[in-house]
């Protein structure tokens, strides 16, 4: 019995078919295309994803047709996605009413604005387990209204997932973890917040149904199970929020075992058990939500250029752009002592734990014996520095230290990157061969849900990895990391934010 997982990212869309051992048996990606209205803002085509996603289904179950010479049998589909991603679509017939939003369009900042104005923000994140943005879906939908109050009229909400879900099964539904991210969910009560989103002038009855992550909201349908040549009784569910299932796939669903997603942008991501959200936690800057294992809480904290800080500077610095085989070839030539140089990884804003939209990137150190070399390790230095700045906050809020990180992601190819990571936290890496946490994670939910696993546990159990590579930090250059941290990039944070909040 095969799993299947369909991961709706921003830059591409996959999807992958797994063997009940987690063992990947094949994938297929396609782009997940934006396209810029003539307005400014940026959108997706809802009609180009799901055509996109189709194909690449069909393209899965053709492979592993032909690998296993019969039929594919596959016992449950889970989809994971980007977070706030989302549009309206008619009730009865499912048509789109709007255009689909990206998360990262800052169309509705005005609408996040007047939120951070007219609201008590520590009561909405206690609700909502996250900060205002103009990210959320609570903005997107006032800034909808704004310009055509008609698209309104017997809609209904979407995320990603649950639009590939509706168009699989005809069900309209959110899980609690994908729901929190529009900003008008509570956590605690795990409803949808009826008085705030009416304060906010929305009608609650555009917000479906809400699950738990990986509850079943029907079967594919017997028109596209015949297209795919598939049976007609594969359930289907919402796995949730694409950071927080990849934490079936690596094993991090216990408080004592946290997991880095190392991309574009890098996430630290952890499990609490429930609990209700106060004080410390909103100054934190870490976000919460509920977890996609039952009766759990996660935490949260990003860095939204960590990935993304070494491609602007290939760019910058070669012209050609840098290839990475240069850029590891210059790391390795390198000696493994700290460059000295202290960077700030806020090209676009700093995250937690001091949440800032107006924060620049630096440099700060330079001389005139730096050379690029220097300058690209610099910048991984600066990444690992701002997740020591997560890290600290998350073990003040757990109440425990995390000697140990399970690290996932496209920057785990990057083995200078993994030694500095561990040197600056002074923190033992776990690096599992995962190719696509989230995918996998999307395949292990729907497992747990269709009743495939007994448990989360049951599951992460019968995907665990056997073959774990381990990265151990190095005592002495941990030391001078440690001082360069406290009395550089510690120091600094506070002068820095005033210089750019007063440009």
């Amino acid at each position: 019995m095969l799993l299947m997982g369909i991961d709706i990212g921003t830059t591409n869309t996959k999807v992958g078919l797994f063997e009940e051992d987690g063992t990947p048996v094949t994938t297929a990606a396609t782009p997940t295309v934006t396209h810029r209205d003539p307005e400014g803002f940026s959108y997706y085509d809802p009609h180009q994803m799901w055509d996109m996603i189709a194909m690449a289904i069909r393209e899965v179950i053709e492979k592993a047709s032909e690998r296993s010479h019969g039929e594919v049998r596959i016992g449950a589909i889970g989809i994971t996605s980007m977070a706030e991603s989302g549009l309206l679509v008619n009730r009865q017939t499912g048509e789109p009413r709007s255009i689909f939003m990206p998360w990262f369009d800052t169309c509705s900042q005005p609408q996040a604005e007047w939120i951070a104005q007219e609201a008590d923000l520590f009561e909405r994140f206690c609700a909502a387990g996250i900060h205002s943005s103009f990210k959320l879906g609570l903005p997107k939908l006032m800034w909808l209204k704004e310009r055509n109050p008609s698209a309104f009229e017997g809609s209904v909400w979407l995320s990603a997932s649950g639009y590939i879900a509706y168009r699989l099964t005809g069900a309209m539904a959110f899980d609690y973890s994908l729901a929190a991210r529009t900003f008008a969910f509570n956590i605690e009560t795990k409803s949808w917040d009826e008085a705030w989103i009416k304060s906010c002038g929305i009608d609650p009855a555009v917000f479906p149904a809400v699950y738990p992550a990986g509850t079943p909201l029907g079967n594919v349908r017997v028109d596209l199970a015949q297209s795919f040549g598939l049976s007609q009784d594969i359930p289907v569910c919402i796995a949730g929020h694409d950071h927080v299932v990849s934490s079936l796939s690596v094993g991090a669903i216990t408080p004592d075992i946290v997991y880095d997603s190392m991309g574009t942008a890098e996430t630290l991501v952890g499990t609490l058990e429930s609990k209700k959200l106060g004080r410390r936690e909103f100054e934190s800057g870490l976000s919460y939500g509920c977890h996609v294992v039952e009766d759990r809480m996660f935490w949260m904290g990003g860095n939204s250029a960590s990935g993304g800080s070494v491609e602007w500077l290939r760019g910058i610095l070669g012209d050609p752009e840098l290839t990475y085989a240069q850029i590891l070839t210059w790391l390795a030539e390198m000696k493994g002592d700290p460059t000295g140089i202290l960077y700030f990884p806020y090209l676009s804003g700093s995250g937690a734990p001091n949440i800032d939209a107006s924060a620049r990137a630096a440099f700060i150190g330079l001389s005139k014996s730096h050379g690029k070399a220097e300058l690209i390790k610099a910048v991984l230095e600066g990444t690992a520095y701002q997740l020591q700045t997560i890290r600290e906050e998350a073990q003040l809020i757990s109440g425990r230290e995390f000697s140990k990180l399970v690290v996932v992601g496209g920057g785990t190819r990057n083995p200078q990157w993994l030694q500095i990571k561990a040197d600056v936290l002074n923190c033992a890496l776990r690096v599992p061969p995962i190719e696509e946490a989230s995918l996998l994670g999307a395949a292990l939910c729907a497992g747990v849900g269709a009743g495939i696993y007994a448990s989360a546990e049951e599951a992460v159990i019968a995907a665990a990895s056997v073959t774990v590579k381990h990265v151990e930090p190095d005592q002495v250059r941990h030391q001078e990391y440690r001082r360069l941290y406290e009395s550089g990039y510690v120091a600094l944070q506070a002068p820095l934010r005033a210089f750019y909040r007063n440009e």
